[in-house]
């Protein structure tokens, strides 16, 4: 009898690189597509690492940024699901938590296939122009300091919901913030801290 028989098996994910480019992301999206017949948001984020605060505030920043950003509530919304995350990231947590129902939600592999050769393209160019300049300003302390950043941004939508557009800025701040991150480069960060100055600037002469 084999004495290491009842010994538990060590998790695959403990010993499997995270990957490094947006490229190698979508590598293993496809890996998931083709191993499974629906893919689960939970499985998404865990592919992308320790990189998944960067897709959950780009989104709901670009999608206040899109014409739906002006329905009224929306951008309060979408500001209030970005302080849900950079929440997570200001308490140090190593990896996203998502509601239940979120992470359970799952997407068909076709759809999962055809987006991630849709999404290809931009990837490579994404890749090709970032090259994690600065990377230490993605990484440790900034990170917190990179989620204070997105508190205050997503707190300033409100007031700016009482003029048409205007919360775009701060949200088009989060969504580079969110770039910056999953690219790891520090120079798109501090693009980012300059338009953050330049929301904040917004609001004051709003109230004003």
């Amino acid at each position: 009898m084999n004495p290491t028989a009842d010994k538990p098996l060590p998790l695959i994910a403990s010993t499997t690189r995270q990957p490094d480019t947006l490229g190698e992301i979508l590598d293993e999206f496809e890996a998931l597509a083709q191993s499974h017949g629906r893919v689960a948001v939970a499985e998404l984020v865990d592919a992308v690492g320790p990189r998944s605060y960067g897709p959950f505030l780009l989104v709901p920043a670009l999608s206040e940024i899109s014409p739906l950003g002006g329905v009224p509530g929306v951008p309060t919304a979408l500001a209030a699901v970005v302080v849900l995350f950079a929440l997570q990231m200001l308490w140090g947590r190593k990896r996203l938590w998502i509601p239940a129902w979120l992470a359970r939600h799952g997407v068909p592999s076709a759809k999962m296939n055809r987006l991630v050769t849709s999404t290809r393209p931009i990837a490579a160019r994404l890749d090709r122009w970032f090259h994690g300049r600065l990377r230490w300003l993605t990484a440790g302390l900034w990170i917190r300091l990179a989620a204070l950043a997105c508190i205050a941004l997503a707190c300033m939508v409100p007031p700016l919901e009482l003029f048409p557009f205007a919360s775009s800025l701060p949200m088009a701040a989060i969504a580079l913030i969110g770039l910056a991150l999953l690219v790891r480069d520090g120079v798109l960060m501090v693009v980012a801290s300059l338009l953050s100055c330049g929301a904040a600037w917004l609001v004051v002469s709003s109230l004003l």
